[in-house]
């Protein structure tokens, strides 16, 4: 619930006997085996302490406030071009509040991908290990996510932004095959990239008080997923052929290209009289904007990069994104 000062509190789940129990179980596997279900179980213990329902954690009637930002302006993909200074204040504020929207259908898209390639991961799993159970408790915390912004969405007024017929082309191709190193790294590449942008909304007391919680929430939240992901990848890269890198690079280059482009949408610049050719080429030239996608995948790059995922043909995508 929300107390009086704004601050969130979570839901507390008490842990059953057989929860007590399966902490103390030793896997039968090998040492490594044996540190991912010490992980996977860790994980596990924290979503118990720290678990909110949007539905009821976020004030979804509060009025915003006035002349107040969705996201901080020097993040705006028009920022310090001569269309952000031909706007008005309250165009630039809508431009943020579309962004925002924008973002959101994007999470949303991503999270459905996220959490059909994890079930499909589970399917495969023993159902008594902790690795297999976290795996299901990220699915739980997706669908609360994707209601989360798709109240977002309908509380600002703005149209869900959907993807391309190209990218939902890639959502069901990655949904249906995804798996082992490309599967985890799509996950954390989608994950680190609106983390970024979120840990900095979250902190910046001059937005909108709606768009900070609902960072906040899916901040706590995702840092669980973000580090599931980071443990099981090395892992996923130690298993893998030669050939099986070289897929993984193309397919995970394919994907960041896409989550990037999903980020803003070009309809969205119509909302305060942009046509949406000239705002999404005047944004992809922006070096602001560059810069803010640079530094939004930097963690993600940066640790994809020394486990040998970012290379080959897969790189060239990579750079067309700007995260490179």
């Amino acid at each position: 619930m929300t107390t009086p000062n704004g601050a969130l509190t979570a839901v507390s789940v008490p842990r059953s006997d057989a929860a007590v129990a399966s902490s103390n179980r030793q896997n039968s596997g090998g040492t490594g085996q044996d540190e991912r279900e010490r992980g996977a179980e860790r994980l596990l213990n924290t979503s118990l302490r720290h678990q909110y329902d949007p539905v009821v954690e976020i004030d979804w009637d509060a009025d915003p406030v006035p002349g107040a930002f969705w996201l901080p302006p020097y993040r705006s993909s028009l920022y310090g071009t001569d269309l952000w200074h031909a706007m008005t204040l309250e165009q630039q504020i809508e431009l943020t509040k579309n962004e925002v929207a924008s973002a959101a259908s994007a999470g949303i898209w991503f999270e459905t991908i996220l959490m059909q390639m994890l079930i499909r991961h589970y399917y495969d799993q023993d159902p008594t290990a902790s690795h297999a159970q976290y795996a299901l408790t990220e699915v739980a915390d997706e669908c609360r996510h994707s209601i989360m912004f798709g109240r977002l969405i309908a509380r600002l007024g703005c149209p869900p932004y959907p993807a391309s017929r190209r990218d939902q082309f890639l959502g069901r191709f990655l949904k249906t095959t995804a798996t082992g190193a490309h599967m985890f790294a799509a996950i954390l590449i989608a994950e680190e990239i609106l983390d970024s942008f979120q840990r900095e909304i979250m902190a910046d007391d001059t937005l909108q008080p709606l768009i900070r919680t609902v960072a906040r929430i899916h901040v706590v939240e995702e840092a669980r997923h973000v580090k599931y992901a980071r443990d099981e990848l090395p892992r996923q890269v130690e298993g893998a052929s030669r050939a099986g890198m070289a897929y993984s690079r193309l397919i995970i280059g394919r994907a960041a290209n896409s989550i990037v482009a999903r980020l803003v949408h070009p309809d969205l610049y119509r909302a305060v009289g942009i046509d949406p050719k000239v705002g999404r080429a005047t944004a992809m030239q922006n070096p602001n904007f560059r810069a803010t996608l640079r530094w939004a995948g930097q963690r993600a790059t940066g640790y994809l990069g020394e486990l040998g995922l970012i290379g080959g043909p897969g790189k060239l995508l990579w750079r067309h994104a700007g995260l490179l």
